[in-house]
């Protein structure tokens, strides 16, 4: 099948599917709300119910998910891109940790409570860790190739997560407010958190839009590109800003949730091709299904409570990152 055919196919399966997924949110959970209540609500007919009220709990929820699976999605296939490295995501890159880490030292050191105050502390902390494990990873003859990016990141993971643990076990109070953070969860979404994310969200997002076709002619490599007029330095620093944006602002309010950069934009790319000017808008799309049917699958299996989406997307994408590396060779894409 052609490669537009396949894509427009593709496309028309993941809009179902985003459909049905925001529908399952919104009715499924501890407690199943049926299909009228949602009527009757939309209509106007019922807002004082208790079946009501869960619905408008669960609202944001949904939206705050599909809103963090695509800036997931989205900085996933940008940082494959950028370092031409087909297992290349916010956490794998250390990316997440380094997030994290500013985020406990905030609430230690600085007592921040606010989600504000997280936003930029988590920004700060990607976009560092981002330039440490490139830095480290252009070390030595080569440069920064794919194999030492990945090596530099897992190296920079393990060793920002040890300094995670050294700030936050000594105090009981920090680890209390981090531990529910620490796993990654939708749960605690409120419009408040939204809107504050969306501006950082649209950034990150028509930044990317704008580099895909010059992303799409570093992939001739660097000496074509620069032929054409292309800057590759300047393409892989802003395009490096918006997964950094993306990652960092997701990461503050929902934690360091794993594997969805990894998977979607990876598998995309097998199926689809590797156009970033189809491969972003896709892995958006793709990226919000994927965490918000862990997320149900999460209030699923853990009933009467849940289990927080970040350990289900963990589950699903630990044995398919195996498979990734048993099949793919780290290369040029």
């Amino acid at each position: 099948m052609h490669t537009g055919k396949r894509t427009a196919l593709y496309t028309a399966v993941i809009l179902v599917f985003l459909a049905l997924t925001c529908f399952a949110s919104i009715l499924l959970g501890s407690r199943r709300v049926p299909f009228h209540f949602l009527i009757d609500l939309i209509t106007g007919k019922d807002r004082t119910s208790l079946e009501a009220a869960v619905l408008l709990r669960r609202v944001p929820r949904t939206v705050f998910g599909l809103l963090a699976g695509a800036a997931l999605g989205v900085s996933g296939a940008l940082m494959q891109a950028i370092t031409k490295n087909p297992v290349a995501d916010p956490s794998i890159l250390g990316v997440n940790t380094g997030a994290s880490l500013f985020v406990v030292c905030g609430i230690s050191f600085l007592h921040i409570t606010t989600a504000s105050q997280y936003i930029w502390l988590a920004l700060a902390g990607a976009g560092l860790t981002a330039v440490l494990v490139y830095g480290i990873a252009s070390l030595g003859n080569g440069g920064a190739t794919p194999l030492k990016l990945v090596l530099a990141g897992s190296a920079a993971s393990v060793a920002l997560g040890s300094l995670v643990s050294t700030v936050m076990l000594p105090n009981s109070n920090v680890m209390n407010s981090f531990r529910f953070w620490q796993v990654g969860s939708i749960g605690g979404a409120t419009w408040d958190s939204i809107m504050l994310m969306l501006p950082f969200l649209a950034v990150g997002l028509v930044l990317a839009f704008v580099m895909a076709p010059f992303l799409n002619t570093l992939l001739l490599g660097d000496e074509m590109a620069a032929g054409l007029g292309v800057n590759p330095g300047v393409v892989r620093g802003l395009s490096a800003l918006s997964g950094i944006v993306l990652c960092g602002a997701t990461t503050a309010l929902a934690g360091p949730i794993g594997f969805v950069g990894l998977m979607v934009p990876h598998v995309l790319r097998m199926c689809l091709g590797s156009d970033l000017r189809r491969l972003i808008p896709l892995s958006a799309l793709t990226g919000a299904v994927l965490l918000l049917f862990s997320d149900i699958i999460g209030r699923l299996i853990g009933y009467p409570g849940e289990t927080e989406a970040g350990i289900v997307m963990a589950m699903i994408g630990a044995p398919v990152f195996i498979a990734i590396v048993r099949k793919v060779r780290i290369r040029s894409l």
